[in-house]
């Protein structure tokens, strides 16, 4: 398979790094090279998945326009769906191009069972996300707290997973995944907490409805080059595209 990527950061070199078949990556202007093209239009013809690891900005910027061409697209950014706008340019951008937007499970997971869930019909569900205040730097928290002088956890969102993915376009993918999966942006509640104790990035979901009710914790890692950037989110490219190729897959 013939593979392309959006972005050369923390998530981009680890997804490059773990994956055969990535030829090439969708680059800003300007940082054109050997592998390396700026545009949609420059992307090569035989080209059948696009990995998106860059963020928001990029998944708006590129994604309507790598889908309507007919090429399917892996995305980790799905706080950006929280714009209704750009979520519907994105369904029909699909739709035309006869494509598929793959969403990437990111840095959480038990989200098979919160989607089963909302088949039957979901009462609450809410999400807390805790980390270490150096992940929260050049976040709409530095506002709020003072990270550098935090001795104990601090609260710094309390809202809807819409409210959090629009406010924190770098730290809350993970609220949005639960959203999409289970109750949908303006029905899950959102904690957000900087924490100087946190073991890693923790992730707790908790829900309620006619299956019954659960509760998910994860302790996540960052990556070593950005601790912003949560290895298991990379990972769950990897495995997006493992899938794709796996004759039986789960």
């Amino acid at each position: 398979m013939t593979i392309g990527i959006i972005g050369e950061g923390a998530i981009g070199r680890y997804v490059r790094a773990h994956l055969e078949g990535v030829t090439v990556a969708l680059v800003r202007p300007g940082r054109e090279g050997p592998g390396r093209v700026a545009s949609v239009d420059a992307l090569p013809g035989d080209l059948r998945l696009m990995l998106d690891c860059a963020g928001h900005q990029a998944l708006a910027q590129f994604g309507p326009e790598i889908l309507a061409r007919g090429i399917d697209l892996v995305t980790v950014s799905l706080g950006a769906l929280a714009d209704d706008a750009l979520h519907g340019r994105l369904r029909e951008a699909a739709r035309t191009g006869g494509a598929r937007l793959h969403l990437a499970s990111g840095a959480i997971g038990a989200l098979d069972a919160l989607a089963a869930a909302r088949v039957g019909g979901l009462d609450a569900v809410t999400y807390a996300g805790r980390k270490p205040p150096a992940g929260w730097r050049g976040s709409a928290a530095e506002p709020v707290l003072g990270l550098d002088a935090l001795t104990a956890p601090a609260a710094h969102f309390e809202g809807t997973a819409r409210e959090a993915a629009l406010r924190y376009p770098k730290n809350a993918n993970v609220a949005a995944a639960v959203a999409l999966a289970g109750a949908g942006f303006d029905a899950t509640r959102v904690r957000l907490i900087a924490d100087p104790d946190a073991p890693g990035n923790v992730h707790e979901i908790e829900a309620r409805g006619a299956f019954g009710r659960f509760s998910f914790r994860i302790e996540g890692r960052a990556l070593p080059d950005n601790p912003r950037s949560a290895a298991l989110a990379a990972m769950s490219v990897v495995a997006a595209v493992l899938r794709r190729a796996a004759p039986v897959g789960i």
